[in-house]
């Protein structure tokens, strides 16, 4: 069965009158994990897109991005995208959820994050009411400033990313422990411990991006000593 099937499904639920709560809570054991992180990233990048006041089709564009999606999954993705911009429950509900469904693995919502990151910067600006919305919701997924920090500087290109930020450390630190922390994200980038996590094949994408980031900060502060 697709994993866009799995969705519409569960997504179907809601729409039918049962709680986010209970949905979620079907979703939080692998391999019904990937379809939370999925509906999650879904559902809170559809409604994020009309943060700024209108759903563009670069926004659009970027969630195809986030999530290979093969050709005869299109169709289910597209009504999977369109079922969650019109539901009526609030971003924070979905946050909260998902939320709890992962409260045991932060690691996954930094991963969602960065998923929302990239629909954000989709239309090449980063709207003031985006910035509230994402900062928000990493409110409620209990991220600490600085990884949501670290965030934005690799996403939102309005100064040069400081590489420092980038990697979660700071320049007084040991060289030697900067990069400990650099193979760290390194490890936990790879496709592998991804899926392990719950993030579904279809968006390992999102690993690409991320460890060119990691490389480029690691490269700049080894190149400065």
């Amino acid at each position: 069965m697709s994993i866009w099937t799995r969705i519409s499904e569960a997504l179907a639920a809601l729409t039918g009158g049962e709680s986010l709560a209970a949905v979620f809570d079907k979703l939080r054991a692998p391999p019904q994990r990937s379809v939370g992180f999925a509906i999650a990233v879904i559902a809170l990048g559809a409604k994020m897109a009309k943060a700024d006041g209108q759903v563009t089709r670069d926004e659009v564009t970027a969630f195809r991005e986030v999530f290979q999606i093969a050709r005869e999954d299109e169709a289910g993705a597209a009504r999977v995208f369109n079922m969650a911009r019109t539901d009526i429950a609030g971003y924070r509900d979905y946050a909260r959820a998902i939320r709890r469904m992962f409260e045991d693995d932060p690691g996954t919502l930094c991963d969602l994050m960065e998923g929302l990151f990239h629909i954000a910067m989709a239309d090449g600006s980063y709207h003031p009411d985006e910035d509230r919305f994402l900062e928000d919701v990493a409110g409620i997924f209990g991220l600490p400033g600085p990884e949501f920090q670290a965030l934005r500087a690799r996403f939102v290109p309005d100064a040069v990313p400081d590489p420092y930020t980038v990697l979660g450390v700071t320049p007084d630190m040991p060289q030697a422990e900067i990069r400990k922390a650099w193979r760290r994200l390194v490890r936990e980038t790879h496709p592998d411990r991804m899926m392990a996590r719950g993030v579904p094949r279809e968006a390992i994408k999102l690993a690409e991006k991320r460890l060119v980031d990691i490389n480029r900060a690691w490269d700049a502060i080894k190149d400065a000593a």
